[in-house]
Parts: structure tokens; sequence; C-alpha cells
């Protein structure tokens, strides 16, 4: 049986979430990420970074949750925050279309020439991927080891145990995560997927503004979304 201390992890999530770290299918994904290693298959992101989000934004300082998919199956791309890439690799096309709602929401707001979203997650920004490991070149190979068990726990821990966070939900698979949340306690802010499949109906929904002015109402300090 796994063990909490198995786990390299912030020590405020790790406190939170003891109870996933001790349950078999947590243990699961482990072996099935260290099976799918030893066949040589590359897993994404490095180890180091799987956790990333939460190593970035403590349990406590979760101000906004930006829930994403999957991680990016390309090399060098997935470094643990969802959209986010690091400096040096091409911006995604999702991101983009990121930047340009920023652009024309954000007053200052100038889209940089790297993908790296860090500082937002020094802010309080929570970026998750509802699975948080990728086989190379193999979209969405993860979906079924498990991953989703734990991340929708995850959102449910900061429902049940915090309050006034700002859940981001854009498209379809983020939208359905919405039952894990309670609306009294939270808000919840929809759109359709930043990507270019979509169109530009990402683009007009303001949800960075909004944010902001939400967090503001809270006597919380907002974001400041500059890259």
């Amino acid at each position: 049986m796994a063990t909490v201390t198995d786990v390299k992890i912030e020590a405020s999530w790790k406190a939170v979430l003891e109870e996933e770290f001790q349950q078999p299918y947590f243990l699961s994904i482990k072996e099935y990420i260290l099976k799918e290693k030893s066949l040589g298959k590359t897993i994404f992101p490095p180890g180091s970074q799987i956790f990333n989000a939460f190593d970035t934004t403590p349990f406590k300082d979760v101000k906004i949750v930006i829930l994403g998919q999957d991680p990016y199956h390309r090399k060098g791309q997935a470094h643990g925050l969802s959209f986010s890439v690091p400096h040096g690799i091409a911006i995604p096309a999702s991101l983009r279309n990121i930047y340009k709602e920023l652009s024309v929401d954000i007053e200052g707001f100038v889209p940089p020439r790297h993908g790296n979203l860090e500082p937002w997650a020094k802010q309080g920004v929570f970026m998750l991927n509802a699975m948080l490991t990728v086989e190379q070149g193999n979209a969405g190979s993860h979906r079924k080891i498990g991953w989703q068990k734990f991340t929708d726990a995850v959102i449910r821990k900061l429902s049940d145990e915090r309050e006034g966070v700002i859940f981001m939900l854009w498209g379809n698979f983020a939208k359905a995560k919405r039952v894990l949340i309670d609306k009294n306690k939270h808000h919840i802010l929809e759109a359709v997927h930043p990507s270019p499949l979509a169109g530009n109906a990402f683009l007009g929904n303001k949800h960075f503004s909004t944010a902001n002015r939400i967090l503001q109402e809270q006597g919380k300090t907002p974001i400041d979304w500059r890259l």
C-alpha cells in the first residue's frame, strides 16, 4: 500500500490529500507509469513535474482554478501546469487564443513570446490538468488509469474546504466538472475551449477581468496577468 510519504508534493496538499494517496487506485497509477517506462515508453511531464501545479500553488493560496484536460504530449511541452509550456517551447495554439483574449480583456497585457504561466501559479492560479501524465505522442493515453478519480477528489477538496474560489471551466470536458463544485460557495465561469477548433468562440468571455473583480470584492489581491 502506498503511503503519503511516498508522494513528493507540497506539504499543504499532502495533508489535504493524504487519504487519496493511500487508496489502492493511486498505487495502481504509480505502478502503471513505472511499467510503461520499463517498456521504453516516454511519459510526460518528467516525474519531478507531475505535481508542479500543486507545488507552485499551495492549497490555502488557491484563488482561481484553470482546468485543463490532458498534458501536452510532445517533447518538452508539458511541465505540470495546464495550458503552460516552459520557456523556449513554441506557444501552443490554445494558449495563443488565451493571450488574444487577455489582450482585449486586461489593460496593459502584451502577449509574451513565451508560454510559461508560472507567474500566474505563484499568485494563486491553480492550473490543474484532469490527467497528470501522458505518453509521448499519444494524446489522452492516460485518461483511464485513475488520474480523473484523483483530480476529481482535488476539485471536491477545494470545493468543500475553501470558499470563494473561482473555477474557469473551458470546453465541455471542463464544464462537466461543475457537478463537483458547490456553486453556493464558489464562482464558476464557463466558456468554450480556447482551441482554434472552436473558432473565435472563446474570445470575448472576459473571464480574466471578471475574476479580478470578484477577487477585489472578496478583499483579495487581484491577479497580475501580465507575463
